[in-house]
């Protein structure tokens, strides 16, 4: 990562946090509407992440960066979603700018939540990294934040994903779900509330 040129907007994930999380509201929201849900559109994930980042239209540059263990050569639950032939490299373009893809692996020399901080805490040091955008897991939100307590969020625009709410003074929080469900192709008006 060291070697990576860093873009005005960064989006960093932990893929496979992400990837399980896909799969539990599928599952869940299957038996809940009644019908078969198609694996997430990654495109419309990442947009959504970067319209909950804060990104609006125009000609942007984004790095999303998907963290995984080597052992996961896909996202199961996304399309497209198998890192080396489909995601890595790869970028597409839309009205917010254009999105490239990171495929990142612990190639077993550190754990995955080691590597999503040591990556954010370098993309935070970053000065051309302007908007920065953090899906890691609920449990890591206190140690994202001190991954992070030398940015100024007055400097910079920084976001992090979970799914349940969380303290993550001084920056802005958004949920996860919201993106997935997108992602996914649930409408709002698909989810009814049961008496």
């Amino acid at each position: 990562m060291k070697d990576t040129k860093w873009t005005e907007n960064v989006i960093i994930a932990d893929a496979d946090y992400v990837d399980s999380v896909a799969f539990d509201l599928t599952v869940n929201f299957e038996r809940m509407i009644g019908r078969q849900i198609p694996k997430a559109d990654m495109p419309r994930w990442v947009e959504c992440v970067a319209l909950d980042g804060g990104l609006r239209e125009g000609e942007h540059e984004t790095a999303v960066v998907l963290i995984h263990h080597t052992r996961q050569q896909q996202m199961n639950n996304f399309m497209p979603g198998i890192y080396a032939t489909e995601l890595n490299g790869q970028a597409f373009k839309s009205h917010l700018g254009e999105f490239v893809f990171y495929a990142v692996t612990t190639e077993g020399m550190v754990s995955e939540d080691d590597l999503l901080l040591d990556t954010v805490r370098l993309a935070g040091s970053q000065p051309e990294v302007q908007r920065l955008m953090v899906i890691a897991s609920d449990t890591l939100c206190r140690e994202v934040r001190q991954a992070l307590k030398d940015v100024d969020p007055e400097q910079k625009h920084v976001t992090l994903f979970t799914m349940q709410p969380t303290s993550c003074a001084p920056f802005r929080q958004e949920l996860l779900g919201y993106s997935l469900m997108a992602a996914l192709g649930i409408r709002s008006d698909e989810i009814t509330m049961e008496n």
